[in-house]
């Protein structure tokens, strides 16, 4: 175990927020660096237990959550992340979130109004300082209650499919003061070792502690909640294993666009304080009040929303994700055409492919989708996109019934193309009797990376090759009278970084190729879309499709 630095008592400067009794404070770390520190106490004697919250957005900001969880009589320690505000050193995004947030749970163990016990707080960058944290294993953190933060950089955060996600990382770094953050990320390939660092996933079997995990379908770490959910659950150390929480609702990273008017959304139901301080008064304070016997899984089954009779709108809960499902194909046929069954011709011909031209200085633009900043977010219609000679859609007939899917959904594509690297872009989309194209999921595919981060292999003209593009997970009902559609293309801008076709390394330079890329559908090459149907309750809560 490492051994924390000498604390000196820093000049303190006290401050009222709300009535409370708080005060500032410079703790260094192990390092030397110090770390502005806002204390909010209780009044009357303690020790008491403490939630702890790190943030790059300013500490100050944190006072309505302090004033909360001092009223259920906590301690409440908010604390700039280094380089931010009020904090010293240099601002290198969540490169010492981890080590930084082990000195700091451990401070906090140490000072005389702390029970011993602390809990970690946070939504979106803050919920990436609590789970970094975490990994550290500190002695005496609890538990945390995390809200939307990934699991990976490589794979949620960063990259998705070895693509940099251009929109969310240029433009929070820039926002951030980070730029060169951007630099430094264009000289570490999704494989290099340089990011095992922020790969949570790697220390599931680490994490000894608790941790409500909440989430959102259209959010831009969605995966990551499920991932992290189904990796504690299972592999924990400790008290983690068994004693994780998820929720997945209709929410995205901010206000949604599109047929999106989802009934009984209210994140603040799954936000708010009083399912947060009841997690912390079960494992800080030890107090039975039930939320443990609660289902570990509560999950929003999105569907149709003009239609009141259609299924889907509503929470389950579940014991375990995904919920039972038959996996399920869906062939991309000639003339735009997905069915149930494969084509039944071999040959290799123009009627069994689609071949275009990806330019990459002329991209498809992004509409919805798990965004942060740009290109809107949600279920957005398609139909923006507009007609495109890279843009292909195929398409069901009216569903007869209902057709529901949960869990994670994959694209499999049989390509080639006359590059040596490109990308394939692949869309699960609902479409309303009216035409209306909602978007349900999305992903992408860098073609040199279609055997694992960890080895480039380049494309061979006139050489098919599958490559399997993961569109993550959803919980979704296609309505009666729908129709189930793929969408194919090779760019998503600005959401992902349009491939410059060139096979060099990210952003090397600024020449582009015009790729010839070509999907095929015949026998022999049976391009798909593979659907988590399902097919009966989890539990007593859930319900099939009416």
């Amino acid at each position: 175990m490492r051994t924390l630095p000498h604390i000196s008592l820093a000049a303190v400067v006290v401050f009222t927020v709300s009535l409370l009794r708080a005060e500032e404070r410079l703790v260094p770390m192990r390092d030397g660096v110090e770390l502005a520190t806002d204390i909010h106490l209780p009044q009357g004697d303690g020790p008491w237990p403490c939630v702890l919250s790190r943030t790059p957005y300013n500490k100050r900001g944190l006072a309505g959550q302090a004033k909360r969880l001092v009223a259920a009589g906590y301690a409440f320690v908010g604390q700039d992340c280094r380089g931010k505000f009020g904090s010293k050193g240099r601002y290198d995004p969540f490169k010492t979130d981890h080590t930084d947030g082990y000195d700091t749970v451990e401070w906090i163990s140490a000072r005389d109004w702390c029970d011993g016990n602390v809990g970690m707080i946070g939504g979106s960058a803050l919920g990436m300082t609590s789970n970094l944290a975490a990994t550290q294993r500190p002695p005496h953190l609890r538990c945390a209650y995390v809200i939307v933060a990934p699991a990976s950089a490589r794979r949620n955060t960063v990259y998705i499919g070895g693509v940099y996600r251009k929109e969310m990382n240029d433009g929070w770094l820039t926002m951030q003061g980070a730029k060169h953050a951007i630099d430094e990320t264009m000289k570490h390939p999704p494989g290099d070792a340089f990011w095992d660092w922020r790969e949570i996933t790697d220390f599931h079997d680490r994490i000894d502690i608790p941790i409500y995990n909440v989430g959102g379908w259209y959010d831009i770490f969605s995966q990551g909640t499920v991932d992290n959910f189904v990796g504690l659950q299972t592999r924990g150390r400790g008290l983690a294993a068994g004693h994780q929480k998820l929720v997945m609702g209709p929410f995205a990273h901010g206000r949604m666009g599109g047929r999106s008017s989802y009934p009984d959304a209210r994140p603040e139901k799954w936000f708010g304080a009083e399912r947060q301080i009841r997690w912390f008064d079960r494992w800080l304070k030890g107090e039975r009040n039930g939320i443990d016997e609660e289902p570990p899984i509560r999950y929003y089954v999105l569907g149709d929303v003009e239609d009141d009779r259609a299924p889907g709108n509503e929470w389950r809960s579940a014991r375990s994700w995904p919920p039972p499902s038959r996996p399920t194909s869906l062939f991309l046929r000639h003339g735009g055409k997905l069915e149930k069954e494969p084509s039944a011709v071999s040959t290799r011909n123009s009627e069994l492919s689609l071949t275009y031209a990806y330019d990459p200085a002329n991209p498809v633009r992004t509409v919805g989708g798990n965004n942060l900043i740009q290109g809107g977010r949600g279920p957005l219609d398609q139909r923006l996109v507009g007609k495109r000679d890279d843009y292909f859609r195929f398409q069901t007939g009216k569903l007869e019934r209902p057709l529901e899917i949960g869990g994670r959904v994959t694209c499999e594509l049989f390509v080639e193309s006359n590059a040596a690297d490109t990308d394939f872009v692949a869309k699960l989309v609902d479409v309303y009797p009216d035409g209306y194209e909602a978007l349900v999921l999305d992903g992408i595919i860098r073609t040199r990376y279609r055997e694992g981060l960890d080895q480039e292999l380049p494309l061979v003209k006139g050489k098919v090759v599958s490559v399997g593009v993961d569109l993550w997970s959803t919980a979704y009902a296609f309505n009666k009278g729908h129709r189930i559609a793929v969408h194919v293309t090779s760019s998503n801008d600005p959401r992902f970084d349009p491939n410059p076709n060139t096979g060099k390394a990210q952003r090397a330079d600024q020449e582009t190729r015009v790729a010839n890329n070509t999907v095929h559908f015949s026998a022999r090459y049976p391009s798909r879309i593979l659907l988590p149907v399902v097919e009966g309750p989890d539990d007593g809560d859930a319900r099939r499709p009416r």
